[in-house]
């Protein structure tokens, strides 16, 4: 499995020709969706999914895309074309099984309504890669090989970044919701995580590829 990960919380996987694409939102890159084979989305917002350019690709090749009902509800470019999933179903997208967890995006604050949330886990060739959206759903049960942490957002604590990572003890872990962090940030977060993790961290250049 080829991951791919570009600007923000988009990320593509590739296997076998297939390509599977995560969150293409408005900060992430066009290219992300080149050749796409199946989108996943783990929530509304706009920085996980830009509808028009989701539409798009939707419209020229019938690409499938996947997402919670709520999803479907909340952009109507979308909804006729979006195959609902509720967490703990699985489904099969662009050859890979993936399985729905969580449910809901973490507290930005008590006076902004909850959005459904469903972290992904894709598994391929005895491996996996868990997405988990906006939102420290764990995948129970389930040994992670590659997690994409998420380390920065007005939801969030970088201790519940390490907290997370903890819990769900990966193999590694590459940096998520990275682009609302300055080059200083960045390196203050990341330096803290690379010391309060005890698995192999890293943040991924925009359009790093990985197996």
């Amino acid at each position: 499995m080829r991951i791919t990960k570009f600007t923000h919380a988009c990320v593509r996987l590739e296997r076998d020709g297939a390509v599977l694409v995560i969150d293409p939102g408005a900060f992430s890159e066009r290219d992300a969706l080149d050749g796409a084979d199946a989108i996943l989305i783990t929530h509304e917002h706009i920085d996980h999914a830009e509808p028009e350019r989701i539409a798009a690709v939707v419209k020229e090749r019938g690409v499938p895309v996947f997402a919670h009902p709520g999803v479907a509800a909340a952009l109507p470019e979308l909804t006729s074309v979006i195959t609902t999933v509720q967490p703990g179903e699985s489904i099969e997208a662009a050859g890979f099984a993936v399985s729905a967890h969580g449910g809901a995006h973490q507290i930005i604050h008590p006076d902004i309504p909850r959005v459904p949330n469903l972290a992904w886990l894709v598994e391929a060739d005895g491996t996996n890669v868990y997405h988990p959206g906006d939102s420290f759903a764990r995948p129970d049960g389930v040994d992670v090989d590659t997690l994409f942490l998420p380390i920065s957002g007005p939801w969030m604590r970088m201790a519940e970044a390490v907290d997370f990572a903890r819990e769900v003890n990966p193999r590694r872990a590459f940096a998520l919701h990275d682009a609302l962090l300055s080059d200083i940030g960045l390196g203050v977060v990341g330096r803290n995580l690379e010391r309060l993790l005890d698995v192999e961290y890293a943040r991924l250049q925009p359009g790093t590829t990985v197996s």
